[in-house]
């Protein structure tokens, strides 16, 4: 199915390939990046992980906003199975579009440094990790592969698109899609602080549809409610700690990154593992690798 005169690129962690009726095959990889690098030490199963977790949620939000996502169909192969999706072709609106609903990561940096998000005008005196009076929209630049993503305003978001006649779907959908996940969060003792989503049109029907991936540990920051505590950064359920450890790295965020210590890339497949689901989120993954079935 996959030969190379079907492949088209390869992203941070998908490798992207055209069907012969025209439609897309997005492949999740293993592949794990940081600060926009593509690392060279590969997380077991971690593109199962985004590939079920975001089937999931583009089920759970089509009644929000359509997506790209037609079928997981791997045609027999099992090298394929649980990290495929069919997806109907876009143009990608390219801008990443955030929703936070606490102060943490380049938000809290940028916070320190002016009082503000994005534009966003926040009260003084929040802390670390302090849940925002409400949700904020923080756009960011989807920079090419070995570029850095840059925050941005909401004018900054509609000069930048080249699709300005529907820059409004790409500030309000977020918010509805957010809505659900929040609860589904709470109820498995989750914090969900932050997450982004990214659109594009549809290349037959100028539909605005959800694209590429939704509430995964690559796009989003999950945090233990149980041990949440404002004023310091927080223990994490997504990539962060990778972040937090190559800071301290001689390295200057440029390709290609330093490889993961063993130690670290265990606790990134456990950490991608655990993820909010029904009933036992361990459980319910190791169902998805044996059966590729998503738990409800």
């Amino acid at each position: 199915m996959l030969t190379a005169d079907r492949f088209l690129r390869s992203g941070k962690v998908r490798d992207l390939y055209q069907r012969p009726d025209g439609r897309l095959l997005l492949v999740a990889s293993d592949r794990i990046s940081a600060f926009d690098v593509v690392l060279p030490t590969v997380i077991p199963d971690k593109g199962r992980v985004l590939t079920g977790l975001s089937r999931f949620w583009f089920a759970q939000t089509a009644g929000i906003v359509p997506n790209h996502l037609l079928s997981t169909d791997a045609a027999g192969d099992p090298d394929l199975r649980g990290r495929i999706m069919v997806c109907r072709p876009t143009e990608v609106i390219p801008i990443e579009a955030v929703v936070r609903g606490y102060l943490a990561g380049s938000g809290w940096k940028e916070y320190r440094a002016t009082g503000a998000v994005c534009g966003n005008v926040l009260p003084s005196g929040l802390r670390e990790s302090e849940r925002l009076p409400e949700p904020i929209f923080t756009p960011a630049t989807k920079a090419e592969q070995g570029e850095h993503d840059e925050n941005i305003d909401l004018d900054a978001m509609v000069a930048r698109s080249s699709v300005a006649r529907r820059p409004s779907g790409c500030a309000t959908s977020p918010f509805a899609c957010t809505r659900m996940p929040r609860g589904s969060s709470a109820d498995a003792g989750l914090i969900l602080a932050d997450t982004k989503f990214e659109f594009g049109l549809d290349r037959a029907t100028g539909e605005l549809l959800l694209i590429d991936e939704v509430l995964t540990p690559d796009s989003s920051r999950f945090w233990d409610a149980a041990s949440y505590e404002p004023g310091r950064a927080q223990a994490s359920f997504d990539k962060q700690f990778v972040r937090d450890w190559l800071e301290t790295q001689p390295w200057d965020k440029t390709a290609p990154g330093p490889a993961l210590p063993d130690r670290r890339r265990r606790r990134a497949r456990a950490s991608d593992t655990c993820k909010p689901s029904s009933g036992s989120p361990a459980r319910s993954f190791e169902r998805y690798l044996a059966e590729d079935v998503i738990a409800r």
